[in-house]
């Protein structure tokens, strides 16, 4: 690649505000930068994230050892309840976005792996996916509470994170448990 591209590059990725307008929020730029999303963005991220919980959480239930069990009868309950709060918010009126129908084509797939998972391999999988699943929705929320354009929809991000950061906290025990 030639330098002076190379350094336009640099330059059009570290911009927060041609981040925020051009780079979408699934490509992880903006979460490297510590750029706010989009509200759109944020729905969309928060709502495929409450999806994939739900259901890897009933793989869970159905495949997991009495720790995962307990763990994702909390993120049933979580989630949901949080799916239903995003639900209110974006029918409200307040927010304008669009709720998705489904998960994306990457949450699929993690959640088509999980159940595929034998059930040797089950707990690697479910334990180090909760961490990573975790650690991406505290980052969303974290930038959406402090740089979000919707006043509603911030309180609300930000009501949040403490559910999402102690959910963290409790997948990184799961995961570090003796394999």
């Amino acid at each position: 690649m030639h330098v002076k591209t190379a350094f336009a590059l640099v330059i059009a990725l570290a911009s927060p505000t041609l981040a925020a307008e051009s780079v979408t929020e699934k490509t992880g730029v903006n979460s490297m930068l510590g750029v706010a999303p989009k509200t759109q963005d944020f729905v969309t991220e928060a709502a495929h994230s409450d999806m994939t919980e739900i259901a890897a959480a009933q793989i869970a239930l159905q495949k997991g050892d009495a720790e995962e069990k307990q763990f994702a009868n909390q993120m049933v309950t979580d989630h949901t309840q949080t799916s239903s709060e995003l639900k209110a918010l974006v029918s409200g009126g307040d927010i304008h976005a669009t709720l998705p129908a489904a998960p994306d084509s990457a949450s699929q797939q993690k959640i088509d792996k999980l159940k595929a998972a034998a059930p040797a391999d089950f707990r690697s999988d479910y334990d180090s996916m909760q961490v990573s699943a975790h650690k991406d929705a505290v980052s969303l929320f974290e930038r959406y509470a402090k740089g979000g354009d919707n006043p509603k929809l911030k309180d609300w991000a930000q009501k949040t994170l403490p559910h999402l950061q102690h959910h963290l906290e409790m997948a990184k025990a799961l995961d570090q448990r003796k394999k």
